[in-house]
């Protein structure tokens, strides 16, 4: 049995006791509790699907629409720019509606709540007659994105195990960048109103699974519905054995049955974790990852490589995809803040490479706003050699980045957002976490088409995350939801576990 996380005695500190069954038994219980914890997981991440997948959706259709032959929907690069940035101003909207919806129809209705917006949005651009259809589109697509990333680690977090929580934690990042890589393969495939059709498919599915699934325990017990969650939590945890962690959760839910008030914000034990999770999510959007996906295919279409921008992108896509799946499995044996570490010096490397690549080879702007190579060392070269090797490096670069955030900034910054936030406030803070980090990433996916990227910059704020981690992020790897709240009710100056 882990110990607390902090030595001491107390209602705050107890773990839990081991439930009296023998081995066999435990194995067999707990392989059926897990699988009926998956299957909620699921059905509540399919919302991140489509979100991965409506973010990345202008990656191959800004190309495709900037040499349309319909003038109503040919795009220049200013039009270019907002067709790829209004998802996030969306996404920032569906984090503000969040913080009071995830209080108020609680977590797994405001997840199925997210299906309208995303439905009316992918049918806007399906069926697009002009700029304004695609830019609504869009922007419903990214209220329900911000919506669901809001409510479903916070989902997930109160229906899952301390055990398992960490895997689960990582799914809706890992269903996230699914959905991405979907969207590129796709892309080699459909057109882009067929894409914007496809995207309907998960939705209607995750309507369909949810239905069937319980809502959270706590949030059931916040709202005094006390024998609805102990139906709940016997239902996920496939036991009728669960009074004893009931009681620990019903204990710790009427601790905190008011909302916090201003005063109490004050309060150490509210304002750090409240703190750390939305600096975690302006640190992560500082490193540049949203315009970056946004922009994939833009990006590849102006650096001659040796595959063309489709292909590209999609090995990106899977390059991501396996990064996640290695931050998944190895998230509750090294720990939280050992893959933040290594997420952040293989996103500084990247950035300082690509950093380099802007200053030390000469290059020309070209229509697409990124670089094209025309000359080495003041000499015009042959094709074939910036082909084969410098127009190499920023693929390799940008492959290296998305593996690091992938690994660690990407997955673990929307579990910390689920487990360290106060459960009085963590309906109101998770929004306000989505709500900085979407209008961050705006400002950044409005103008990267404009602008030269300062890679520099970049580093620099992986560097600052390295730091932020070291002082400030606490080890939450086996710790119950209560035992994480309990250690911020302490006055410590340091997170340090």
């Amino acid at each position: 049995m882990q110990e607390p996380l902090l030595r001491a005695e107390g209602l705050d500190y107890d773990t839990f006791p081991e439930a009296p069954a023998s081995p066999e038994e435990k194995a067999r219980a707990g392989a059926l509790q897990n699988r009926r914890v998956f299957l909620a997981t699921f059905a509540a991440v399919l919302g991140n699907f489509s979100f991965g997948y409506a973010l990345v959706y202008t990656s191959p259709v800004i190309p495709a629409l900037k040499r349309s032959s319909d003038p109503a929907l040919r795009l220049d690069k200013i039009q270019a720019s907002w067709f790829g940035s209004v998802f996030t101003l969306g996404a920032a909207a569906g984090g503000l509606s969040a913080m009071l919806l995830n209080d108020l129809l609680g977590r797994k209705l405001s997840i199925m709540f997210s299906a309208v917006p995303s439905a009316i949005g992918y049918a806007l651009m399906a069926g697009a007659r002009g700029l304004w259809m695609l830019l609504l589109g869009r922007m419903l697509t990214g209220f329900a994105g911000g919506l669901t990333a809001a409510c479903i680690p916070v989902y997930v977090s109160e229906i899952a195990p301390p055990g398992v929580r960490g895997a689960l934690g990582a799914t809706p990042q890992l269903m996230a960048v699914f959905g991405s890589l979907s969207l590129y393969a796709l892309g080699l495939l459909l057109p882009w109103r067929w894409l914007a059709v496809a995207g309907e498919g998960p939705v209607l599915v995750m309507i369909l699974l949810l239905s069937f699934m319980p809502n959270s325990p706590r949030f059931l017990l916040s709202k005094s519905r006390d024998e609805e969650a102990l139906q709940a939590l016997i239902w996920l945890r496939a036991d009728s054995e669960v009074h004893w962690e009931f009681e620990q959760i019903q204990d710790n839910v009427r601790r905190q049955s008011s909302r916090v008030s201003w005063a109490e914000a004050w309060e150490p034990r509210v304002y750090r974790p409240i703190l750390i999770t939305v600096l975690m999510r302006f640190l992560q959007q500082l490193t540049g990852i949203t315009p970056i996906l946004v922009y994939l295919q833009t990006i590849f279409d102006s650096t001659s490589v040796v595959l063309p921008s489709q292909q590209d992108a999609a090995i990106v896509g899977a390059v991501r995809l396996l990064s996640v799946l290695i931050a998944a499995v190895t998230m509750d044996l090294a720990g939280r803040k050992v893959l933040l570490y290594v997420s952040a010096s293989i996103m500084f490397v990247a950035n300082l490479t690509l950093g380099l690549y802007v200053q030390l080879v000469p290059r020309t702007l070209t229509p697409n706003s990124t670089v094209e190579i025309v000359t080495l060392g003041g000499t015009e070269q042959p094709p074939a050699a910036a082909f084969n090797y410098l127009t190499l490096i920023p693929l390799l670069a940008t492959m290296l980045f998305i593996m690091g955030y992938a690994m660690g900034w990407g997955p673990i910054t929307w579990l910390l957002m689920s487990e360290v936030l106060p459960l009085r406030a963590r309906g109101v803070a998770s929004g306000l976490c989505v709500l900085v980090s979407w209008l961050t990433a705006f400002v950044l996916t409005k103008y990267f088409l404009l602008a030269v990227v300062p890679f520099f910059f970049f580093s620099a704020i992986c560097l600052l995350s390295l730091l932020f981690t070291g002082c400030c992020v606490p080890e939450t790897r086996g710790r119950s939801l209560e035992q994480i709240e309990a250690f911020f009710h302490t006055r410590r100056m340091s997170f340090r576990p």
